[in-house]
């Protein structure tokens, strides 16, 4: 299937991509907005876009996802769709009655350039609801700027200092994760002692269980009156800088709440810094609880290091992620070779920093080298691969071409992963998600080795 990728890599002077590592900024700003409790995520555009930004969350996450549109015609395109939204509006809080509705912009509204704050303000809004929004043009950033910029415009319209002493709280922004990775974070905080409040957090609406009885609005999301409150709280985590840092710089200028940005948490030292960080605003030790997990798995990591050691590996999907990743690779003592991002930095609306930068820092300090890119697409990754060959891939399903034309075991991290399920259920983020990925890895890892075994080597204990 992509048999004809050439070996020979040029310099593609128009400057295109093929196959981008990335998805567009409104269904980052789609997912964030399913982290508030009784809100629904309106797409200002044409019916298309929404209908495609739904389908793939839904075939990420296996659940019916909702969303409202602006329904754009020919009309809208060209003079304006202010009045697509004011009906969109009124429409919406009649018929699904939502608290709130989170707003995204597309590409088509950007252009026309539709000015959303504007048109909100003079809006028909039912008396106690609430309507936010935020600018994610698909063109600039990717699903993580939109994630971003979705948190930030949260924050804008809702957060607020209302106590002249902060509370005894901490803010945690956990990134673009699975809803398995936010139960666990929230799992760890509460060990911990922590008194937090988590957002957006989509534990519960798109993991929700089956009960019979259909629910437009799910149990799960943090409530608009804690999203107010992260405003007297003392501190702010933000897990995974690409994602979650901006908004909680925002809440430190509106607020003067403190943020301190952390890697999200994949494999122990991530983990550890996560911890030490809870620690220190909780004033107290860590449980034996974490204890005991810490140590199974580095008992794991030593009983097993020699499926890992040596073993090249080549990793893409979204800077957060990767940078995680990278890290945890090599603590198992693999060698990433070729690592990828499709998100940019220094999209309008988001102050992204380097990946590049960071991955290097990373690997230069364990004595690696490395293909590095930010911005890149997965015709880039597969040339990488053809001429510097690895022994596994880690990635989203979108890998699963590179995997097979070139015959590599492969592990699917991150978002999309559209052709598997139960994935988004369980974690890869704490001590206990990083015996999971050890797990992945090393199955993977271990399955080539069988089928490629002769006879006469093909072990029953490995």
């Amino acid at each position: 299937m992509l048999d004809a990728t050439p070996k020979e890599i040029k310099v593609r002077s128009s400057g295109g991509l093929i196959n981008p590592a990335k998805t567009c900024q409104p269904i980052g700003a789609m997912y964030a907005a399913l982290g508030i409790h009784k809100c629904l995520p309106h797409s200002h555009g044409s019916q298309g876009c929404c209908s495609y930004h739904r389908m793939h969350l839904t075939r990420h996450f296996r659940d019916p996802i909702m969303a409202s549109t602006s329904s754009f015609t020919e009309g809208s395109s060209v003079f304006g769709g202010a009045a697509n939204l004011k009906t969109a509006i009124k429409n919406v809080f009649t018929i699904y009655n939502p608290d709130i509705i989170a707003v995204h912009t597309t590409c088509l509204t950007e252009t026309i350039g539709d000015d959303l704050p504007t048109i909100i303000k003079s809006a028909e809004i039912p008396e106690g609801k609430l309507v936010i929004h935020a600018n994610t043009p698909s063109y600039q950033g990717s699903h993580i700027t939109g994630f971003s910029n979705m948190v930030k415009g949260a924050i804008s319209y809702l957060a607020e200092s209302t106590m002249p002493v902060k509370k005894d709280q901490v803010n945690i922004i956990p990134g673009f994760v699975n809803p398995g990775d936010m139960r666990e974070i929230k799992r760890i905080a509460k060990i911990m002692g922590a008194k937090f409040i988590l957002f957006p957090d989509t534990t519960g609406v798109v993991d929700s269980p089956m009960t019979g009885k259909f629910e437009m609005y799910p149990k799960g999301g943090t409530t608009i009156a804690e999203i107010k409150d992260t405003g007297n709280s003392k501190l702010t985590l933000a897990l995974g800088r690409f994602a979650s840092s901006d908004g909680a710089e925002l809440l430190e200028k509106k607020c003067k709440v403190p943020a301190l940005a952390l890697k999200t948490p994949i494999g122990v030292k991530a983990t550890d810094e996560f911890v030490m960080a809870l620690r220190r605003f909780a004033v107290r030790e860590v449980p034996y609880e974490l204890e005991e997990e810490r140590g199974q798995l580095v008992d794991i990591m030593t009983d097993t290091h020699f499926h890992f050691h040596g073993k090249k590996v080549a990793l893409f999907g979204d800077p957060d992620i990767l940078t995680g990743l990278t890290e945890f690779v090599l603590s198992l003592g693999m060698v990433p070779v070729h690592i990828l991002t499709g998100t940019p930095g220094g999209a309008i609306g988001s102050g992204m920093g380097s990946f590049e930068e960071d991955i290097q820092e990373m690997l230069t300090n364990a004595g690696v080298t490395a293909n590095v890119k930010g911005n890149g697409d997965l015709f880039t990754l597969h040339q990488w691969i053809k001429n510097d060959p690895v022994d596994l891939l880690i990635g989203t399903t979108y890998g699963k071409y590179i995997a097979r034309a070139e015959d590599i075991p492969f592990v699917r991290v991150g978002f999309p992963v559209l052709d598997r399920s139960v994935h988004s259920y369980f974690p890869i983020v704490g001590y206990r998600g990083a015996m999971r990925l050890i797990e992945m890895i090393s199955n993977a890892l271990l399955d080539r080795q069988d089928r490629d075994a002769a006879d006469e080597d093909f072990e029953l204990v490995m």
